[in-house]
């Protein structure tokens, strides 16, 4: 469905470290910076970019709007949790946990503020 997500970032440097971090977690491998200056990050199919928003404006986090990201298992969901503390994000809502579907699911908020998950699918 969709082709790929672009979320704004006021310090890419500091974005750049969060995500090659929290990729690695996963399996993935470090973003890479386009001709136009965004970073982009490729793993299993999806495309994730991030860019300073081109209007000139500050980048702002969505309100309401989370990211999903796919984990091959638990412990890829808590290795991808680990560092995204590590590196600048913030820990919100519940620990990392299984759902009651059996899913495992973890939240974290990038260093500008963009909410994001990452989970397994359900062991059951």
């Amino acid at each position: 469905m969709f082709t790929h997500v672009m979320i704004g970032s006021n310090d890419l440097v500091r974005a750049r470290s969060f995500y090659d971090a929290t990729f690695a977690a996963l399996g993935g491998t470090p973003g890479e910076m386009d001709a136009r200056g965004r970073l982009i990050y490729t793993h299993e199919g999806g495309r994730l970019m991030i860019t300073k928003p081109i209007d000139g404006n500050p980048a702002t986090a969505a309100n309401g709007g989370t990211i999903g990201i796919a984990a091959a298992s638990p412990d890829h969901v808590l290795a991808w949790h680990a560092s995204g503390i590590a590196h600048g994000g913030t820990a919100i809502e519940s620990p990392p946990r299984e759902r009651p579907n059996g899913s495992f699911v973890a939240y974290l908020r990038d260093p500008d503020g963009n909410k994001l998950t990452a989970r397994s699918q359900p062991t059951r």
